[in-house]
């Protein structure tokens, strides 16, 4: 390999076509609608029967936390939830002392962007989403520009916890009726991607024959279809596992879910040796509240330690996630002081809109950033429009009002999931109804603020993040494939080894595919970025073809893939 480092690329051209393109909804979109719902609008409705509306802003801090954690299981979720409301209630604190103390707006826009800032940095260390920072950056930024005094900050931040413990309750509440619903769910997105893979390899091999002679697994460069299903069937088997090793007991049902998780690694090892309508079979019987397909265990004592070495194994901490995570924390930080100002400087009465804008645009590299700045643009103008409609709706009155922010509540929820510019059509009305609670307003005022602070927030937020780069891409690339090739040597050492220890092969084969999956996103972010060394692409696919042949190797080592089910 040459020792010269590679020389700086250029900007990429910047994407429109499919930028707005609207997607399939989540399979579980319904679950946060209806939480936030259940958890905005039974403080609301009690403020509003107290004849304090004015307070709901407080309440919705700790309300909105019911957003998070929905694809988490519930042991792990309530850590989760626990930690959201904590951490809402921190930057809560932060705003509000911050706001008692100072109304200079210069001061509260630089609190402000170091607050989305640091928000920006632990959601994206933690993976805690979505909503991610932007719902943080929200409610902390509006709470700087409210006026208070430091006597009043106790009671509010009591309302913001009460409303925090509801918002932990509501979260937790479908967990009495279904118990495993997240790892169900999760093992059946598994069983489908692999299916899908499999459909695809069987589909596009010339030669049937041929693969069953190269052991079911090519050896020559896969088309690049098959490439991305099997990356997307990869990530879906370790989104998986992450889901069932982050469970307490092992219960019966976990293990069932295990057994069909390692039946979706043997769909992606061995594609043509498998039959994709039985995999698709149990996905659907993964669906409701009924049994857990019953399959034999493949060499159950071995699975067993390998999962619980897995679990031992823990996670990496916190301070290693957070290193490579500088660049975008200070794009964040600048973006959003920068846009603050802008708007401050134009005389905009709301300079909190144009920072939680600029916030919301960050993505994992310039060019996703600037797909959600045209998302954020186009989804903001348009809920403009729609707030005009709903305005003389919604000031009929206080009741009136806060229905129409629980419908906005469910209609973003139930959208954004297809494409973040549907999901802004209902976010931009219910904040611009929200800044009401404490009395109606002008119109006409609210929406030229609005559309002001939403075009100077994107603007100034994405020359933020083209003016920050981040070279340390191409470094975590260089990490990852080092990563992947020790994990693929340690796997293959045990793959040569007469006797592999107890679980030993397991626990190996989860880690490399874990390495395969961050890999493959760490070079997807790389290369939508600008002005670093460029992405060594055919050492990343090098690196995925063979670790994926170490993979299925590992299977056919263990016999897994002989096992009654696997073939048609």
């Amino acid at each position: 390999m040459s020792s010269t480092a590679p020389s700086p690329i250029p900007a990429r051209r910047l994407p429109l076509a499919g930028v707005l393109r609207v997607g399939r909804p989540s399979d579980i979109w319904f679950k946060p609608a209806l939480s936030v719902v259940v958890a905005v609008g039974v403080p609301n409705l009690t403020l509003l029967a107290l004849g304090r509306l004015d307070l709901a802003m407080y309440t919705m801090a700790g309300s909105l936390c019911a957003l998070y954690a929905h694809n988490l299981p519930y042991a792990a979720r309530a850590r989760a939830l626990a930690w959201v409301v904590l951490g809402m209630l921190a930057a809560v604190a932060v705003a509000l002392v911050t706001a008692s103390l100072t109304s200079s707006a210069v001061v509260l826009v630089a609190v402000g962007a170091l607050l989305a800032a640091a928000q920006k940095a632990l959601c994206d260390a933690t993976r805690i989403g979505p909503p991610g920072p932007v719902i943080f950056a929200f409610i902390s930024s509006a709470s700087l520009f409210t006026p208070q005094t430091l006597g009043q900050v106790p009671g509010h931040l009591a309302l913001a916890a009460a409303a925090g413990a509801w918002a932990w309750l509501v979260g937790m509440a479908p967990g009495l009726v279904r118990p495993h619903g997240p790892e169900r769910r999760a093992t059946a997105r598994a069983l489908n991607a692999a299916a899908a893979y499999a459909e695809m390899f069987v589909e596009k091999s010339a030669d049937a024959s041929a693969a069953a002679s190269a052991e079911a697994y090519p050896t020559d460069s896969p088309s690049p279809g098959r490439e991305r299903a099997r990356a997307a069937g990869a990530a879906a088997v370790h989104a998986a596992w992450q889901s069932l090793l982050a469970t307490g007991a092992r219960s019966e049902p976990r293990r069932a879910l295990e057994r069909l998780v390692v039946r979706a690694e043997i769909a992606l090892a061995a594609p043509a040796d498998t039959d994709p309508g039985r995999l698709r079979s149990w996905a659907r019987d993964l669906r409701g509240t009924g049994p857990v397909p019953s399959v034999e265990p493949a060499s159950a004592a071995d699975e067993l330690l390998g999962v619980e070495a897995e679990r031992a194994a823990g996670r990496r901490p916190l301070a290693d996630r957070l290193g490579p995570l500088l660049p975008l924390a200070l794009r964040t930080a600048l973006g959003c002081a920068l846009a603050g100002y802008v708007s401050l400087a134009l005389g905009v009465g709301r300079p909190y809109w144009a920072l939680v804008t600029a916030a919301s645009l960050y993505q994992a590299n310039i060019t996703l950033t600037w797909s959600r700045g045209v998302q954020r643009v186009v989804g903001n103008l348009v809920g403009v429009l729609l707030f005009a409609a709903v305005a003389p709706l919604a000031h009929l009155g206080p009741a009136a009002l806060v229905l129409c922010c629980l419908a906005f509540n469910f209609g973003a929820e139930a959208l954004i999931s297809r494409n973040y510019w549907l999901g802004s059509i209902c976010v931009t009305p219910m904040a611009l109804l929200i800044t009401e609670f404490t009395g109606f307003q002008r119109p006409g005022e609210l929406m030229t603020d609005r559309i002001v602070d939403t075009v100077v927030g994107a603007l100034v937020g994405f020359a933020a993040a083209v003016a920050v780069t981040n070279r340390r891409a191409g470094d975590r690339i260089e990490s990852a494939l080092d990563t992947v090739e020790r994990a693929r040597e340690h796997t293959a050492r045990l793959i040569a080894a007469e006797r592999p220890g107890p679980g030993s092969l397991d626990a190996a084969r989860r880690r490399l595919a874990a390495a395969l999956v961050e890999l493959r996103a760490t070079a997807d972010a790389a290369a939508g970025e600008w002005w670093q060394r460029a992405v060594p692409t055919e050492r990343v696919l090098l690196a995925e073809r063979t670790g994926h042949r170490t993979l299925a190797t590992a299977v056919r080592r263990q016999g897994l893939h002989a096992l009654e089910g696997t073939r048609a």
